[in-house]
């Protein structure tokens, strides 16, 4: 018997079979490495509801074709989720609106179904399986094409009251700064996410070259990383406001966020703006850190793919706002971009 793991994003669904667990359901023993089959489908824009639906059939017919059909499902997606009534509320980048997901998928599969918010789901794996297993209390922030994070209390997630928890990609960092598609001014995303980053690149490179220079805005950027290599091949990954995911993500004009932190060290412009957004990142995790005292920040998404680039700034940053306390400590992600596949695991093991 098998589980049926989904994590949905905007571009592309991922997606596992894994065994069943044979212990206490949820225990993560039989949904960390132990990954049947994996595949990739891309979103189907014109019809997500339905593309989502497709792929999880999809996956019940190859655990029926091993012999181990399945017993239960998780399907983890973008945007605002009611986990309590597998509601998936709105998704603007997918154009859903109080789509009863659970409801259609058991009626199409005939097994359990479970939904939850993708960094949340996200955030669950690695409190049983990755970087926060013996954390306890931590938040798990996906750094992506946005921005959104998870608050772990005690190894599990917490939602808040309508399933709008973690929406510190919204959080105002700048008061008065630049428009964010939530409407508000000076959100933590316009400045911190990849895609933030490529596009500031992009605009104030653009704003710098001569008409009929020789370069483009690309290449101004530079297209490859050279000793810089830890970021090549980024992790896809998604997160809500509608899917913090893409890669270190966010190529704008064929500037890439990898790009800028790359060159940082020897472009002033590349550096002004990784230090805006470093900051950004350190205002924001020092106010969780007053409001939560989590024991642990643990970031995900395609930007934690920079490693020390990331992780060594920022965690000086952070001290130099909490001078009266300790920082928590930093960590990347253990899972990488299966974290939300994982977690749909473990919310498919609960259901048996």
């Amino acid at each position: 018997m098998t589980l049926i793991a989904i994590d949905v994003g905007g571009t592309s669904m991922k997606a596992a079979l894994v065994p069943a667990p044979s212990g206490a359901a949820g225990s993560g023993a039989a949904t960390g490495a132990d990954v049947l089959l994996a595949e990739t489908w891309p979103t189907d824009r014109t019809d997500p509801v339905g593309g989502i639906l497709d792929f999880a059939a999809h996956m019940a017919a190859r655990a029926g074709a091993l012999g181990r059909p399945a017993r239960a499902a998780g399907i983890a997606v973008p945007g605002i989720v009611d986990e309590a009534s597998g509601t998936a509320v709105r998704a603007a980048n997918l154009g859903w609106q109080d789509v009863p997901l659970l409801h259609l998928a058991e009626e199409r599969l005939g097994v359990p179904v479970a939904v939850g918010h993708d960094v949340r789901t996200g955030g669950l794996a690695e409190a049983v399986l990755g970087a926060g297993r013996d954390a306890g209390d931590f938040v798990f922030m996906a750094i992506g094409t946005g921005i959104a994070a998870a608050l772990i209390l005690n190894g599990t997630t917490y939602p808040g009251v309508s399933g709008w928890s973690g929406e510190v990609g919204h959080v105002v960092v700048r008061p008065g700064g630049e428009d964010c598609a939530c409407g508000n001014k000076g959100c933590l995303e316009t400045y911190a996410s990849a895609a933030s980053i490529a596009r500031h690149y992009t605009t104030r490179a653009a704003a710098l070259t001569p008409t009929g220079g020789s370069g483009t805005v690309a290449s101004a950027a530079g297209s490859t990383l050279g000793a810089a290599g830890a970021l090549d091949g980024a992790a896809d990954s998604t997160a809500a406001l509608d899917g913090a995911g893409g890669g270190v993500g966010g190529d704008v004009g064929g500037v890439r966020a990898e790009d800028v932190i790359a060159r940082a060290s020897t472009d002033d412009l590349a550096a002004r703006i990784w230090s805006e957004a470093l900051d950004c990142l350190a205002d924001s995790l020092a106010a969780t850190t007053l409001l939560l005292d989590p024991g642990l920040f643990v970031l995900g998404g395609g930007l934690a793919q920079a490693g020390p680039l990331l992780l060594e700034p920022l965690e000086a940053r952070l001290a130099d706002r909490l001078l009266f306390r300790p920082a928590p400590p930093l960590a990347v992600t253990r899972l990488g971009d299966r974290a939300a596949v994982h977690g749909a695991a473990l919310l498919a093991a609960r259901l048996l």
